[in-house]
């Protein structure tokens, strides 16, 4: 019982983290982004991509480890609804960060700037990621209280 709340506990944990890392990163996106600020981006886009595998891994230990057992999620719908949402939140953070990566390569030059339509674009990813993030969230509640089964 004692793995299955400390489980429970550090996946929420990671999951509000992950949302407060996207929250700074839109906060952080804007035209006239200057290179210190993307370098900051940066390295909240490389926390963001670690705390997503922590969140794989810790849910994987909550599949095996948990009270419920694996039977509960494999063959509860609401569950793969969740890991397809979470898919998606996966996907949808690769071209923002592709883009980050390219946009600190090209800060080496002195009068770089970030066009303001590449910000634009990545700015409407990253808010995708927050619309399917609340699904993501709003699964787990719904698998929390018996759905799927």
């Amino acid at each position: 019982m004692t793995t299955d709340l400390l489980l429970a506990v550090l996946h929420h944990w990671l999951v509000f983290v992950i949302a407060a890392l996207l929250a700074a990163e839109i906060a952080l996106l804007r035209p006239g982004i200057g290179r210190r600020q993307l370098k900051l981006l940066g390295g909240i886009d490389r926390y963001y991509g670690a705390l997503a595998g922590a969140i794989i891994v810790v849910g994987v230990a909550r599949v095996y480890f948990g009270l419920k057992g694996w039977e509960y999620y494999v063959y509860n719908h609401v569950f793969w609804a969740k890991m397809g949402a979470f898919l998606i939140v996966g996907l949808l953070s690769v071209p923002p960060t592709l883009r980050i990566i390219r946009w600190n390569r090209a800060a080496a030059e002195p009068d770089y700037a970030v066009p303001e339509a590449e910000i634009a674009a990545t700015r409407r990813y990253l808010w995708l990621e927050v619309l399917v993030l609340a699904l993501v969230i709003g699964f787990a509640a719904m698998m929390a209280r018996g759905y799927g089964v």
